[in-house]
């Protein structure tokens, strides 16, 4: 389960799109309930905009928000109540260096990135949830099945472009949300950044 991700380097393209935020920092170990960087359509439907959302889906409706999922199975969206909307109408997409995943019966660390070393896009669904005249976002990565793992869908270019259009069929997000994915490398870490709190290059220190 993707349950930990990086961002510490971005493209010019990604810090030009509006909204995106000047005072992101560089990080190495994002997790659940963080802030983290989401891309969308714009709301004037021309292009894409930046904004920074809580990871932990909250739609307008959850009371209570210890059970904001950062995952959302691909292979359910369509059929579950708190994602069913967003899928419709409310995707959007999480730029990453890479991500961690740990595995085996010691749970070692691997580090997974691009295999020709450029973003990650995993796609995303995003709520908006109104308190007191004041709206906060929030977003959920989309996981697919990887043998006994369950990885982001990483979309390409063109997956990306279908994912972020809002008139796409619902037809052709099916058959990317059941897709294969983009290559990955992997290599296995020393487990600096097992812990939540640990941050900064060093988490991504090779065995």
């Amino acid at each position: 389960m993707c349950g930990r991700y990086s961002l510490f380097r971005w493209s010019p393209a990604l810090s030009a799109l509006p909204g995106f935020p000047a005072s992101l920092e560089p990080r190495w170990n994002i997790a659940p309930g963080q802030p983290v960087l989401l891309v969308r359509a714009a709301g004037d439907g021309a292009g894409r905009e930046a904004l920074l959302v809580r990871w932990g889906l909250t739609p307008p409706w959850l009371r209570d928000l210890s059970r904001s999922p950062a995952q959302a199975r691909a292979e359910t969206l369509a059929e579950q109540p708190m994602f069913r909307e967003a899928l419709s109408q409310r995707r959007g997409i999480l730029p990453a260096n890479g991500f961690y995943e740990w595995r085996g019966p010691r749970r070692r660390p691997f580090w997974m990135s691009a295999a020709d070393g450029g973003l990650l896009a995993m796609a995303a669904l995003w709520e908006a949830y109104p308190v007191s005249g004041r709206v906060y976002f929030s977003a959920a990565v989309v996981t697919v099945a990887a043998g006994e793992q369950r990885r982001p869908l990483l979309l390409d270019e063109a997956a990306q472009a279908l994912w972020l259009d809002p008139q796409a069929p619902a037809s052709m997000l099916d058959t990317l949300l059941a897709g294969a994915g983009i290559p990955l490398r992997e290599r296995l870490l020393a487990g600096l950044g097992n812990r939540v709190g640990e941050e900064g290059p060093q988490c991504l220190t090779p065995l």
